[in-house]
């Protein structure tokens, strides 16, 4: 049951410019996203049914708030369970919503700050994550480097303090300490 919710919010931190929570976690029900023209939404996802229409509360100027909740009202009954929740979103709002900041530079993927490569080595032993860049960022703003999520699986599981609630990890990051959490894919399961 959980697994869904852990996914929206995977989604909404990948694909929306999220501005609270600062460092964002899977056990917070809520986001508070840029919509644009110095607006932002908060919407809290339903635990237990987290692709449904979440509750949504605006923040910006009067006439901006307004036209947003007119927006909201008149388009909300095209939300659709099968589609992601930004799809959902965009679909809504009738635009497509900021991104965030580091997906808007199109950099070079950084190098991972466990195996010191850019892409994982095309090889069955990373069956569907073969050559893949890093996907995973410790949230500290001090700290920030990159993993690849096997990389970060592998060192977490070497760790004693690691705990793990159903397919996620929480432990410490490599470099700064603070907490960090990653997703274990079904591969990883495999390869215990």
């Amino acid at each position: 049951m959980l697994q869904d919710f852990w996914s929206t919010l995977d989604d909404i931190d990948r694909s929306l410019w999220v501005i609270d929570p600062t460092h964002t976690h899977l056990a917070m029900s809520y986001r508070q996203i840029k919509i644009g023209n110095d607006c932002c939404a908060i919407l809290s996802i339903n635990v237990n049914d987290p692709l449904s229409l979440p509750e949504c509360r605006f923040l910006g100027s009067d006439t901006e708030v307004n036209s947003l909740r007119n927006i909201w009202k008149r388009n909300s009954k095209k939300w659709k369970k099968d589609k992601s929740f930004s799809e959902n979103l965009a679909c809504v709002f009738g635009t497509q919503l900021p991104q965030p900041p580091h997906a808007q530079k199109n950099e070079e993927h950084a190098e991972c700050g466990i195996c010191f490569a850019q892409y994982l080595p095309t090889d069955d032993e990373f069956g569907a994550k073969s050559g893949s860049a890093t996907d995973c960022t410790c949230e500290n703003g001090n700290c920030k480097p990159e993993f690849h999520s096997v990389c970060l699986v592998k060192w977490l599981r070497s760790i004693t303090t690691t705990r793990q609630s159903f397919d996620v990890l929480f432990g410490n990051c490599p470099y700064c300490s603070d907490p960090i959490a990653v997703k274990i894919s079904t591969d990883d399961l495999q390869h215990r």
